[in-house]
This record gives C-alpha cells, structure tokens and sequence, in this order.
C-alpha cells in the first residue's frame, strides 16, 4: 500500500489516499495500530484515509493511534488540504473537506515552490452546550468548573470543535515543557464527566494574544500539536476574559493562529502543512 507521511506542527499522521487504495472498514483500525507503531510500524498520532467525499469535495477519514475514530483533527485536514493540491488532485486553493459528515472550508496558501506551505480553516462553530459536548454537569456551559481527577481539584471550560475538549489553565508552571502530562492525562481522558473521553488541553497564558499549551489527546495520548485543541483553547480564552480574539497558540510543535469570530460565531485556524515522505508498506 502506499502511503504520505505528513505533519502539522509536529502532529504526523500516516495519510493514505482512498481514490487509489481500498481497505475494508473492518480491516482498518488493526492496520491503523500496525501503522501508527513508532517501533514496529510507520509510526504517527494515527491514519488518515483520504476519500472522496459526499457532500464535499473531499472526505478525511481520520483514526486514533489505537484503532479508534475520531471526529476532526485541525493539523490533519490541513495536511490533507496540502495532500489534494500537491498532488493534483485538485488545482483548486479554496476547497471543501468533510470529516464525519460535516464539512469544513479551507483556503490554501502557495509557496514559492508552487505547493501548499500553510492553511486556514473555518473550523465552524464552536459547541458550548454541555450535553452536546459532551460533559456530564449540572450546568448548561461548563466554564470555569471545578473538577476532582485523581484526586486533585482543578477548574476546567469545556468547548467541543466537533470533538470534546476540556480546557485547563495551570497558572503556576513557569514553563509548560515542565509539566506532567503523562501522569494526568489519562485520567482526565478517561475521566466518568466525558462520556465519550475527552481530549484535554493544559494551558499557560503568555499574554493578550499569545498562550502555552500541551494537549492529551483521547485514542493517542500526548501530541505536539492538536489543531481543534488551539481553537478550543482560544475561546475558552475568551470565555473567561484571558486574552483576545485572536491568539497563537504555542505548542510544543510549533505555532498555530486561531481566532473566534464572535459577530459569526466562527472560529479560524492558520497553520503550516508538511510532507515528510512517501513510500509503499506490506499490509
């Protein structure tokens, strides 16, 4: 099978093209944890199958690095909004991907090379309702709410990017790159408040329009970049008067731009898209 080993901010994916390659939905989240294998496989954050699409003019098929679905990943619609252009399947640079059946706008910007360097995406909407996120709470939002995980209490604003996050500001860690995300974050991920486990950001503010963040993500654990997890950081930023619409959020991988709309209720995000190699593996 041939394959795209691509990345954004250091989020890599194994990217497969399904106009070409066909699996059987059976057969995929086992080849998508023999893949995903930094020791045994290709090695990435999971598999992205890139298809046709139905009411788009794309599909991201997107896999967790344990086989699971999962619903939207910024970084890896950027990739492959970058897949579709550079390798002609498309000569178009405002396109449409839909991923679970909802569908996502994306400019794409060249560089001098003629191929795509960077990307924004209308993420859409962000989904503040606790129910819809989703999150167990007795209110309607959950922002600013006091949570017990492992038996330590911290504050937490919940905002779903058509996947759940819960947003953690640690206000007394000088530096993120110092923080033990390995040792919370799967018991937030796996946590009795999200139903269907969550994805969890833990954020430092810098300033207005600049914040530190490190994401567990559910299905794969510690990533250097989660696209949705920036754009969830940011309005929950917002949500509680930390900075301004506008933010780059600084991940161990490197830096994403996102801004909420708040006439539009829309949220963007800007970031690079990159293609480390191709190559064929037995499956």
């Amino acid at each position: 099978m041939k394959f795209t080993k691509m990345h954004g901010c250091g989020n890599d994916y194994v990217y497969v093209n399904g106009f070409e390659e066909h699996i059987d939905a059976e057969q995929k989240p086992e080849l998508v944890r023999k893949l995903s294998d930094r020791h045994f496989g290709i090695g990435g954050d999971g598999v992205i199958f890139i298809n046709p699409g139905k009411t788009a003019e794309f599909e991201m098929e997107m896999y967790n690095a344990d086989g699971t679905r999962a619903q939207m990943c910024g970084n890896g619609i950027r990739c492959v909004a970058k897949y579709v252009y550079d390798y002609h399947l498309t000569d178009k640079t405002s396109i449409t991907i839909e991923s679970f059946g909802k569908v996502k706008y994306l400019e794409l910007t060249l560089g001098d090379d003629g191929k795509v360097s960077t990307v924004r995406v209308n993420m859409g909407a962000p989904i503040l309702k606790a129910s819809e996120v989703p999150v167990i709470s007795g209110n309607e939002q959950v922002i600013d709410e006091e949570i017990t995980v492992n038996g330590e209490n911290y504050k937490m604003t919940c905002v779903s990017m058509g996947n759940p996050h819960a947003v953690v500001f640690v206000d007394d860690v000088a530096d993120l790159k110092d923080f033990a995300i390995e040792q919370i974050g799967p018991y937030f991920e796996n946590h009795e408040r999200f139903p269907e486990r969550t994805n969890t950001e833990f954020v430092r503010i810098i300033d207005r329009n600049n914040v530190q963040m490190r994401v567990w993500e559910r299905g794969t654990g510690e990533t250097l970049a989660c696209g949705t997890g920036c754009c969830a950081t940011t309005v929950a930023c917002v949500l509680n008067g930390l900075t301004d619409t506008k933010v780059n959020v600084h991940v161990l991988g490197g830096v994403i731009l996102c801004e909420w709309d708040r006439e539009e209720n829309l949220v963007y995000m800007t970031g690079p898209a990159t293609t480390v190699y191709e190559g064929n593996v037995e499956i």
